[in-house]
C-alpha cells in the first residue's frame, strides 16, 4: 500500500502535496518505498532486527509496515505480530480513565481517598499492586487525586520495589513536580478495581480494544498469541523471550501489534470517543516538566532558568511545542523492547513506532524526522545524553 500524499483540510490551504497555514507549512508524507529504504538503513545503521512503523494522517491510518525478524529463527516480523505495547499502556490506560471522567464515575481532582471504603494503608499488600501500608505513618496519600498519576506527579519513585529498602515513600508532596511513577498509575488502577468495583483488564477490553478492532490485543498474555510472536533483541545483541504477563499492570501490561495500536493512535489524535472537554485535558500542559531528563525520575529539578519552557506533562502523554506546534508523545522501553508514539494534533498526524530490538531507539528521532519532518520531539529529554543515528 502506498502512503497517502494527503493534504489536511480544515483549519489548513492546501497547496500541491503540503499543507500550508499561516505560519507554519506541514511537510508532504514520503512514499512507502522511501520509507522502507529509510527503515532499512536505519536499521544497518542501529543493528536492529526487527522494527514495525505506522502513519496516521488526518486521523487515518495511512499505512503501517513491518521489517527485519520477530525472533531467533528469522520469521519475519509482520504487521500482525503480537508485540510488547511497554509503557504506551500508560497512554491507553489515561484514555480509559477520561472514559470513566466523561461518565462522571469518576473526577480528576477528588482525592482517591474519596472512592475507598477505608484508608489506603489498611488494605493488604498484594502482588499485583504495591505496598500501601508502607505509607501509614505519611498522610499524604490523602492528598492523591486522578491528575496526579496521570501527570507523574504523585511523589512515589517509578516503583517502591526499586526503593534502596523496597518501601514505597513519598518523595515531595502530591501534584508538586514532575517525576515518572509506574507505581502512581498502579495507585490509580487499584482505586478503579477496589474502589468503584471495576476490572481494568475488562473495561481496557470493552472501551478499546473492540471499539477500534484491536483484536490482537490485550492487557494480559493470551495463548492465541504464541503462533505470531515478536521476541526482543538487548543492546548487546542477545535474545530475550517474550514475557507472557498474567497480571493487569496499568503501568505497562499491553500486549499489541502495529495494527492494532495504530487504530487506537489513530482514535486518540482525533479525540474519538472522549469529550471535547477530557481531550483538551489530556493534550494541554497539566504540569511543567523541571527536570534535565525523564530517568532517574527522582534527580534534582533544574534551576528556573534552565527548565525547559517547551515540555510539560498532559494526561498520560508528555507535551511539546515545536515547528508545528503543540504535540504529545507516549515512549515505552524495556531491556529488550523501543517504543514511541509521536502525534502532532494540529494536522491529525502520528507516527507509531514498535521496535523488538531496543537498539532501534537508536534512530527514532530521525525516522520521526524523515515521516512528520521537524517537530521539536524533546528525545533529549527522554533519553538523556544518548548519542543519536542522525541519518548519515
Amino acid at each position: 500500500m502506498k502512503l497517502l500524499h494527503a493534504c489536511v483540510l480544515g483549519l489548513f490551504v492546501t497547496s500541491g502535496c503540503a499543507t500550508t497555514s499561516a505560519s507554519r507549512q506541514v511537510p508532504s508524507l514520503p512514499d512507502t518505498a522511501a520509507l522502507d529504504a529509510e527503515v532499512a538503513r536505519a536499521m544497518a545503521a542501529t543493528g536492529a532486527k526487527g522494527l514495525a512503523i505506522a502513519v496516521i494522517d488526518d486521523g487515518r491510518v495511512v499505512a503501517t509496515r513491518a521489517y527485519g525478524a520477530r525472533n531467533a529463527q528469522g520469521e519475519p516480523l509482520q504487521t500482525d505480530t503480537v508485540m510488547y505495547g511497554a509503557s504506551i499502556t500508560k497512554t491507553v490506560f489515561a484514555y480509559t480513565v477520561l472514559q470513566l471522567v466523561d461518565e462522571k464515575k469518576l473526577q480528576l481532582d477528588t482525592p482517591l481517598s474519596r472512592y475507598l471504603d477505608k484508608p489506603l494503608p489498611e488494605y493488604p499488600d498484594e502482588q499485583r499492586y504495591s505496598t500501601w501500608s508502607h505509607l501509614a505513618d505519611d498522610e499524604r496519600w490523602k492528598r492523591i487525586t486522578p491528575r496526579h498519576p496521570l501527570t507523574h506527579s504523585v511523589g512515589f519513585a517509578n516503583f517502591g520495589f526499586l526503593e534502596p529498602d523496597q518501601r514505597l515513600r513519598f518523595h515531595f508532596d502530591p501534584g508538586s513536580r514532575y517525576a515518572y511513577s509506574g507505581d502512581g498509575l498502579i495507585l490509580l488502577q487499584f482505586v478503579l478495581e477496589r474502589g468503584l468495583g471495576l476490572d481494568l483488564g475488562a473495561e481496557m477490553q470493552k472501551r478499546v480494544f473492540d471499539r477500534f478492532g484491536m483484536t490482537n490485543t490485550s492487557m494480559v498474555w493470551r495463548p492465541d498469541f504464541a503462533k505470531n510472536l515478536a521476541d526482543g533483541w538487548t543492546m548487546e545483541g542477545a535474545v530475550e523471550p517474550h514475557d507472557e504477563r498474567s497480571t493487569v499492570r496499568a503501568a505497562g501490561s499491553m500486549d499489541t501489534t502495529i495494527d492494532d495500536l495504530a487504530r487506537f493512535a489513530a482514535a486518540l489524535v482525533r479525540g474519538e470517543g472522549l469529550s471535547s472537554q477530557s481531550f483538551a485535558e489530556l493534550t494541554s500542559p497539566q504540569l511543567a516538566i523541571t527536570t534535565k531528563s525523564q530517568f532517574p525520575s527522582l534527580q534534582a529539578e533544574l534551576p528556573v532558568e534552565q527548565r525547559r519552557k517547551d515540555l510539560a506533562a498532559g494526561l498520560g502523554v508528555v507535551l511539546f511545542e515545536g515547528p508545528q506546534g503543540r504535540g504529545f508523545y507516549k515512549g515505552g522501553h524495556n531491556d529488550s523492547t523501543g517504543n514511541t508514539l509521536v502525534c502532532l494534533p494540529a494536522s491529525r498526524r502520528c507516527v507509531l513506532i514498535l521496535a523488538n530490538d531496543v537498539r532501534a531507539e537508536n534512530a527514532f528521532p530521525q525516522l520521526v524526522r524523515f515521516v512528520l519532518g521537524e517537530t521539536g520531539v524533546p528525545f533529549d529529554w527522554e533519553y538523556g545524553d544518548r548519542v543519536f543515528w542522525d541519518g548519515r
